[in-house]
């Protein structure tokens, strides 16, 4: 992790780069807003199910998700979130948080006012053209994990859950398709495809089997892509990484 008074807001104007030019203004006014560094440990919740946030969180390093608890104590996690990601955005607009957004590792953050994320999007046009790509693609992600755990099967779901991951580290420069570290336990993927540990563990032991990824803890090496792909039915179309900037790749 990095040491607190090394961390800027560098991350940020790289993300939002990623989707939109930005000016040297622009770049000046991002690196200007106030800010509260953080460090969090994994479990940390930055945001609950029905608070006002006052913050929108940057996460600088580290990894995070959002997820629901229904009434039965489940959990189901909905997305996953990295380097670079505003995980709240949205809250900075709708005021009252509807769902939780906890660290799945230890994490350094950014804690920014609302205020000031709502004023620079406003201010700085291009600024809010970024964000608003951030928060569509984050939509479309939610649409394709209903589609996944709404219709398709155990090892079809697993499949897609590791393409998208190694996709999304690939184009946040965290790791490649050929191999990276999942910070997620079974119990955790369970959540996130709605099966059980159990299940999670054989389809993983299957795909393994079959010569598709090789596993080792949490270390996830895929050695036939496109039988991977094939198996999630796959289509990155959803992570919209055609309308990348192209001064971002």
């Amino acid at each position: 992790m990095t040491s607190p008074e090394r961390l800027t807001l560098q991350p940020l104007i790289d993300k939002l780069q990623f989707w939109a030019p930005l000016s040297d203004a622009d770049e000046a006014a991002v690196r200007a807003l106030p800010v509260t560094f953080r460090r969090l440990k994994a479990g940390h919740y930055v945001v609950w199910d029905g608070d006002r946030p006052q913050h929108s969180c940057l996460l600088i390093h580290g990894f995070a998700y959002r997820h629901k608890i229904v009434r039965e104590g489940k959990k189901q996690i909905f997305s996953l979130h990295m380097d670079g990601d505003l995980v709240d955005l949205q809250n900075s607009l709708l005021g009252r948080a509807d769902h939780n957004v906890e660290m799945l590792t230890d994490c350094d953050v950014a804690l920014i006012p609302v205020d000031a994320i709502r004023k620079i999007a406003f201010d700085r046009p291009s600024v809010g053209m970024a964000m608003w790509y951030e928060t569509l693609v984050e939509g479309s992600i939610f649409r394709e994990w209903i589609a996944n755990i709404g219709r398709r099967d155990a090892r079809t779901r697993i499949a897609h859950l590791i393409c998208e991951f190694a996709m999304r580290l690939k184009a946040a420069k965290l790791g490649t398709p050929e191999g990276f570290m999942i910070p997620m336990s079974q119990e955790w993927i369970s959540d996130a495809v709605s099966l059980t540990s159990v299940h999670v563990n054989r389809v993983l032991k299957a795909l393994q089997a079959d010569g598709v990824i090789h596993r080792s803890r949490r270390w996830i090496e895929v050695r036939d892509w496109d039988g991977l792909v094939e198996a999630g039915d796959f289509n990155p179309a959803y992570l919209h990484l055609d309308q990348v900037h192209p001064a971002a790749i």
